[in-house]
């Protein structure tokens, strides 16, 4: 897959089918429109062209939003690459950007910028300043500038009725089971082990606890999760814990991970854990000792789960 930072940087010798969206999850209603993409262009004729924005537009738009995200980058291009498709355009979105009419996106970028042959856009998607188009207008553009319009109508997208929101929300409440089928995947994290207090290994727990670069990534809800991770090549399990250490007076927020049957050096690395199944919320303890029976019992209930899995 060719990846281009900027609408400016896109070249192609041929025409290409397009859609765009933030695609933020890569989720399974987004893979409806992103394998009709790739269908389009099985003969070679045509290119497949995905367009989406970072900052998210309602980061840039929106003074106060806090949204957060359920793909970095990282993550969003390597599930995009997984589908198929051949070229991601990333667009740095601006107020600039968002101040272009209609007829001048159409004009200057989906047409002298990116030649298009074909767009495949949802039923309800808006486009240009202030969102004032809509597919009515898309279809006329088409007619004026010969390109095809392909929509995805409301029915298909019903079927299937899932949106980023929908799996944001199943994952600040913890629901793996419901944000894991919305998304056709285990939902996961991507980061680098750092050193962390240590206390893990002192009660035969040692934990590699993660760091995650991006302050915009969404982190489940605070508790015990079953986890799964591609370590050395190997597939390997465990549990985590994402919260505030209680029981030792923790402070910061932290994500720590204990390995079940695996033992080496993880500092410095950069990990991903997907996340399977969440099984407590996080407790403060009396005394670590408690702590420590408890995490037992966490054991065993992953690996009790894991032997069904």
């Amino acid at each position: 897959m060719k990846i281009f930072h900027s609408i400016n940087d896109f070249t192609s010798t041929k025409k290409t089918i397009l859609t765009l969206g933030t695609f933020d999850g890569v989720h399974i209603g987004h893979k409806k429109i992103l394998n009709k993409l790739t269908q389009n262009t099985e003969n070679e004729k045509y290119e497949s062209l995905v367009l989406t924005f970072f900052p998210h537009p309602r980061m840039v738009l929106q003074e106060h939003s806090d949204i957060k995200l359920l793909n970095t980058i990282a993550e969003k291009i390597d599930l995009l690459e997984k589908i198929g498709i051949e070229n991601l355009v990333i667009h740095p979105f601006d107020e600039t950007f968002s101040r272009l009419t209609a007829e001048e996106f159409v004009s200057s970028i989906l047409i002298d910028r990116f030649h298009i042959q074909k767009i495949i856009i949802g039923h309800d998607h808006r486009f240009g300043r202030n969102r004032t188009a809509d597919i009515d207008d898309l279809i006329a553009f088409g007619k004026q500038y010969d390109f095809e319009v392909e929509q995805i109508s409301v029915q298909e997208i019903n079927e299937i009725s899932v949106s980023s929101t929908k799996i944001r929300n199943a994952l600040l409440e913890g629901d793996m089971t419901l944000s894991n089928e919305y998304l056709g995947y285990d939902y996961f994290l991507t980061g680098t082990v750092i050193q962390g207090k240590q206390l893990g290994r002192t009660i035969n727990f040692p934990t590699a606890n993660l760091k995650i670069a991006e302050n915009y990534k969404l982190i489940p809800k605070n508790g015990v999760y079953i986890v799964q991770s591609i370590l050395n090549e190997k597939t390997v399990f465990g549990m985590m814990n994402i919260g505030f250490n209680p029981t030792v007076d923790g402070h910061n927020q932290s994500i720590e991970i204990h390995y079940f049957d695996f033992n080496a050096d993880l500092y410095n690395q950069e990990i991903r854990v997907s996340i399977l199944k969440r099984i407590r919320s996080e407790e403060k303890f009396e005394s670590v000792d408690l702590l420590k029976e408890q995490l037992e019992k966490d054991k065993k209930t992953a690996l009790l789960y894991l032997n069904k899995f």
